[in-house]
Formats: C-alpha cells, sequence, structure tokens
C-alpha cells in the first residue's frame, strides 16, 4: 500500500527550502511506495516530485495573539485533495533520523496517534509535529472550532491540546522513543552542555523543534536569533545581564554537527533530483 505524507505550508517562515528538504529526508528514510503531499499557499521552486494542493479553508477565522499553529486546523477537513485513507503528517522543521515506515505499521489505520509533549509529561498532551490519522477524523472538531475560534484558542492554547482532547474517538501516542525534542531531549542538561554536545537518543526516528529554536538554530548552537552562539565565558556573561538569569544561562548548546550532517544531506538530495547529471 502507497504511504501517505501530507505537510502544510502557509507564509513566508518556511516555503520551498523546507518543503523539498523534508521530502529528501522522506525519500531517505521510507521504503517505496510512497506520495509526498504539500498544502501551500506557493508552489515556487517546489520539487517536482512534490504533489500541491491549494491551502483548504480556514474553519471559521485565524485567531489572534494565540501561541498554537491555529491554520494546521485546515487538515481536519473532512476532504483533503484526492487523498484516501490515512496519512502521516510531518511538520516542515524537523529532522528525520530513521526509517518512518514504523510509523505506517503501529495501531490500527483508524486511530488518531500523536507525539507525546515532553515538556509536561504528566499532563498527557498531544503534540501534532508528526501525526497520523485518516482523512476526515477529526472533522467534527472543524465544526466545533468554527463556532467560535477565539474562544477555542483562549481556552487550549494551542490546536495540539485542542485535538488531544476532543479527538472523537481519542487519541493514541508513538512510543516515546521515536519522536524526540531537540531542545528537552537532546541538549544535554546544566552544567553539562557547556562540556558536552548535543545527540539524538538511541531509537529517536524523528527529532521535532518546537518553539523559535529550529534545526538551522542547532546548526548554529543558538535558540533563536535573539540568543546567538557566543563562546560559554561570553554567554554567561550576556546571561548574567538578563532579568532571567537562570534560565538565561541554561539556554546554551554546542553547534550540533549531526543535524548540520541530515540538513545537509537533505538539500544535496533535492538539487541532485533537480538537476540530474
Amino acid at each position: 500500500m502507497e504511504k501517505q505524507i501530507v505537510c502544510i505550508n502557509w507564509g513566508t517562515r518556511y516555503g520551498a527550502p523546507y518543503i523539498n528538504r523534508l521530502f529528501s529526508m522522506v525519500q531517505q528514510n521510507i521504503t517505496p511506495p510512497f506520495r509526498f503531499v504539500c498544502f501551500t499557499d506557493t508552489r515556487d521552486g517546489v520539487h517536482p516530485d512534490v504533489t500541491c494542493f491549494d491551502l483548504p479553508p480556514m474553519p471559521g477565522f485565524m485567531p489572534k495573539n494565540t501561541m498554537g499553529k491555529w491554520p494546521k486546523s485546515r487538515l481536519w477537513a473532512p476532504e483533503l485533495g484526492d487523498i484516501q485513507g490515512p496519512f502521516l503528517f510531518v511538520d516542515l522543521d524537523v529532522v528525520i533520523t530513521d526509517s518512518l515506515d514504523p510509523f505506517f505499521e503501529f495501531g490500527h489505520p483508524d486511530d488518531v496517534i500523536l507525539a507525546r509533549n515532553p515538556a509536561k509529561p504528566f499532563h498527557k498532551l498531544g503534540q501534532t509535529s508528526i501525526y497520523r490519522m485518516p482523512v476526515g477524523a477529526l472533522a467534527p472538531l472543524q465544526d466545533l472550532f468554527a463556532k467560535d475560534p477565539q474562544a477555542v484558542a483562549d481556552k487550549y492554547r494551542f490546536e495540539q491540546h485542542f485535538v488531544t482532547k476532543n479527538a472523537p474517538n481519542g487519541i493514541r501516542f508513538w512510543p516515546r522513543a521515536w519522536v524526540r525534542h531537540f531542545r528537552i531531549d537532546c541538549i544535554p542538561p546544566f552544567p553539562l552542555n557547556y562540556l558536552m554536545p548535543s545527540r539524538p537518543r538511541t531509537g529517536s526516528r524523528v527529532i521535532i523543534f518546537a518553539g523559535t529554536l529550529n534545526p538551522p538554530d542547532a546548526i548554529k548552537g543558538q535558540y533563536s536569533a535573539k540568543v546567538p552562539h557566543l563562546a560559554p565565558a561570553a554567554h554567561i556573561s550576556r546571561a548574567l545581564k538578563s532579568p532571567k538569569k537562570w534560565r538565561a544561562i541554561r539556554q546554551y548548546f554546542k553547534p550540533a554537527t549531526w543535524v548540520q550532517h541530515i540538513w545537509d544531506t537533505a538539500g544535496q538530495g533535492t538539487d541532485s533530483a533537480r538537476h540530474p547529471d
């Protein structure tokens, strides 16, 4: 059976470079046949082997001043392009470290399966950086959300919390080892973060990047553009001037060369496919 991988792109933050890198990482870590689909507001520069559809309509309206990625609610629609049955959604800013095949074999095809949110493990919340569901499984949530998007966003803050609490038949979680959070799982705890490099955990298949820290930041060794990578002593000196000194001191890690290798290899993969010898 053909494996279906879906991603979504809107605005200017990601675009074709991220879509193409994700396609390349999937291609390198999956057993064919597979189909890679992107719902996007631009097709400029997207690899020709990526099937593109226009963004589905936004249910209701886009909430304001909220934390979550509420445009993802477009994918809860009862119909998605010409996709049928279960699909695996993957965020554009992940790093794939091992085969995706098990994500298609785990559980029942009708299940809604999310990653665990490692930031609040005792709350049993889901993380939608990588999830699987059949088309239309969350369509009732679109209707619920559309009635008052701002109220829903204000209550749940993140769309993944809304899904966790309201999926019609509940959710399941991937095995913990498969999906790891770069900041929480890969960076050594303080003070080892000043001495040891980050590393992917044994058994990980996908590394997710939440918040403002994404793969290019990990490659540079910075939490965000506002927290640039500095030598350890310079970082501590800068952190001591911060109102949140302890937090700022802990926001240090060495440049992630392993992320750079995967990221660069994926970039080369899309270039070679686009310009074959």
